[in-house]
């Protein structure tokens, strides 16, 4: 595989055996880590890329299902540091598919869930390039199966929400508190590890009582798993107390306290 440093290398203006020829945009859910979580449809799509932009949570043994002379460009952004803002990754598929290299828009979990996979599309449908979606398991599916806690269950969770964790504005997360607080469901939070005390106060202000089950599962359904339970109150000081690191995602309900009675019959994930 080609690994290219600079992405700003394929805006140069494309062989013109390519020009008017547009290529074709393949938008791939890599899952929540483990590549044996892949779907049979992504394993497809990389072994046939002859290109392929990447996140940053997409691991090693994901990009070896993608041919050994295929061109690989990483576009992965992390907390404080964007390789290329997302627009610039947006405008960077259009000149591919415009130049005529088709390609494989690598991203991890889902597409569609946290994965600005929704503004590509719109991105690459206005631009009239034909493209397809491949789904992937999202992050609170893996961290569920993984961690023995389901995310539903008929006793303790009729309604699942998924939610963002990310600032916006100085010092202010843009979530429904109110909806977020409501009782007998499961909430999940992506990318709040560095919110999460402001997380955690908001929805004890909103009605959510602070010995409410919670946990934060950090590299979720890799090797290096580690699910850290306590309560919605506790759980600003486990993650300090723990050393959690990104990427992390924070369960909320009456379902955490469920792991103990599951893990005693789950087999370890990791053979």
């Amino acid at each position: 595989m080609s690994f290219v440093e600079d992405a700003r290398w394929f805006t140069a203006a494309p062989p013109a055996a390519q020009a008017g020829v547009p290529g074709h945009v393949t938008l791939v859910g890599a899952g929540p880590g483990d590549p044996e979580l892949l779907t049979l449809r992504a394993v497809k799509a990389l072994r046939n890329a002859r290109l392929v932009l990447y996140d940053h949570l997409v691991g090693k043994e994901v990009l070896q299902y993608v041919p050994a002379d295929a061109d690989l460009i990483y576009v992965g952004k992390e907390a404080a540091h964007h390789t290329l803002p997302q627009e610039s990754i947006i405008d960077l598929m259009v000149r591919l598919a415009r130049s005529g290299r088709s390609l494989v828009r690598l991203k991890g979990g889902d597409c569609f869930v946290f994965g600005r996979g929704g503004e590509e599309a719109i991105a690459l449908a206005e631009q009239g390039i034909a493209f397809d979606i491949v789904p992937g398991i999202t992050s609170a599916q893996g961290a569920g199966a993984y961690a023995g806690i389901p995310l539903t269950h008929r006793d303790h969770a009729g309604t699942l929400v998924f939610a963002t964790g990310h600032l916006c504005g100085r010092d202010e997360v843009a979530l429904d508190w109110a909806a977020l607080a409501r009782p007998r469901q499961t909430v999940v939070i992506y990318m709040g590890l560095s919110t999460l005390p402001i997380i955690s106060r908001e929805l004890q202000a909103h009605g959510l009582p602070a010995d409410t089950p919670a946990a934060l599962v950090e590299q979720t359904t890799l090797p290096g798993q580690r699910c850290i339970s306590g309560t919605l109150g506790g759980l600003p000081e486990l993650a300090r107390a723990h050393g959690i690191r990104p990427p992390a995602l924070i369960v909320i309900g009456h379902v955490v306290a469920l792991q103990q009675h599951i893990a005693r019959g789950l087999r370890a994930q990791f053979v």
